[in-house]
């Protein structure tokens, strides 16, 4: 079938939207039309060249929500009409990762999908007879994408899916953060910093796990303003002297919990350098650019502080998306606030211009 996409040509360039052909969902494998997709940072990482893994050309996009049209042979998960959530963290439930409750990264197609293929080695995607490879297993910035049964996540199909997109990726990673790898407990200090969609996120699972203080750190007051409205107590520009103020919040010990969602390894130390001496969990879930290195003081470790790293916070996607969402819709989670622009296919690169500019927190792509 012939469809729509915003296709990665060349690291450094706008994404060119253009028809290109996508086939029939194989075993295993199934056809989803896409409703709404969240434009995310990592995108953007990744079309500028920054992103070590990056590949090209390629179809962008993994922040995705939609509707399952077609299923390949034994497909067991998900039947035509089912709502989903893609994940570009999939959920074998067999792999060595998948029985352990100590990562929620699944082994089973990683090396494939790595490098932009399915899992039996192959893409789903042409343009001119040419192979297009899939990002990140997902592949989103697309009406339709074919996907593996096990990177969907089957929800509420009451959850409106401009919403349910953004627990693809930028919300979740947050909310698992605070939920899940740092497993904050009641009572608690927390310090996030950033925030953007991954920030917001922490924000909100510090204070659905009950902490006590949530202070969140960011150079802009507006950004500042909407941690406010996730659950932050308290509120802070960043500078050179973050790591003292928050010393001075705390009886010069440190928070028991921080959260880095800014992806700068000079915020990253400072993350590490304002946990609790004795206790504090410093959990980094910001990537950094290719090449660049995080510098920790051994003293800092020795005194009792860990650094812990979270991808999609930690969360197993299949079991823990759908479970995010129905919290979402019992109110827990409040996601209007994170949608600040929708836009169509054809404006792609206009979301990544308003990432850049820091307007907004997601741009959201609606699908007719």
């Amino acid at each position: 079938m012939e469809i729509r996409a915003a296709v990665l040509e060349e690291f450094g360039r706008p994404l060119v939207v253009q028809t290109v052909e996508l086939t029939e969902p194989g075993p295993e494998e199934v056809l989803v039309r896409l409703v709404a997709c969240g434009v995310c940072h990592t995108d953007m990482y990744t079309a500028s060249g920054a992103d070590p893994s990056g590949y090209a050309p390629c179809v962008l996009g993994h922040e995705g929500a939609g509707v399952v049209e077609r299923v390949g042979a034994d497909v067991t998960l998900v039947k035509p009409g089912d709502h989903v959530v893609t994940l570009f963290s999939p959920q074998c439930g067999e792999c060595v990762h998948c029985k352990s409750p100590k990562t929620n990264l699944c082994m089973k197609i990683r090396a494939q999908q790595n490098a932009g293929y399915l899992p039996d080695g192959t893409t789903r995607l042409k343009r001119g007879g040419e192979e297009l490879r899939h990002f990140m297993g997902t592949s989103t910035f697309a009406e339709y994408t074919v996907m593996p049964e096990i990177a969907l996540a089957k929800i509420d199909p009451e959850a409106p899916l401009e919403g349910a997109a953004l627990f693809a990726c930028g919300l979740s990673t947050g909310l698992g953060a605070a939920l899940r790898t740092a497993k904050v407990e009641p009572g608690s200090t927390a310090v996030v910093f950033g925030a953007g969609m991954v920030g917001l996120g922490a924000v909100a699972g510090a204070r659905m796990a009950g902490a006590e203080r949530i202070v969140c750190v960011d150079l802009s007051p507006e950004r500042l303003e909407l941690a406010r409205g996730q659950g932050a107590t308290d509120l802070m520009v960043g500078g050179p002297d973050t790591v003292q103020q928050i010393l001075d919040m705390t009886d010069g010990f440190g928070a028991d919990y921080t959260f880095e969602a800014t992806g700068l390894v000079q915020v990253m130390r400072q993350a590490v350098e304002a946990a609790r001496m004795g206790w504090g969990l410093c959990t980094v879930a910001g990537v950094a650019g290719k090449g660049e290195h995080l510098e920790v003081i051994p003293r800092w470790l020795i005194q009792g502080r860990r650094i812990a790293g979270s991808s999609f916070g930690g969360l197993k996607g299949r079991d823990d998306v759908p479970a995010l969402i129905d919290r979402w819709m019992a109110g827990e989670i409040d996601v209007d606030p994170f949608i600040s622009h929708k836009i169509t296919l054809d404006d792609v690169n206009k979301g990544f211009d308003l990432m850049h500019d820091q307007d907004g927190i997601r741009s959201v792509i609606e699908f007719n």
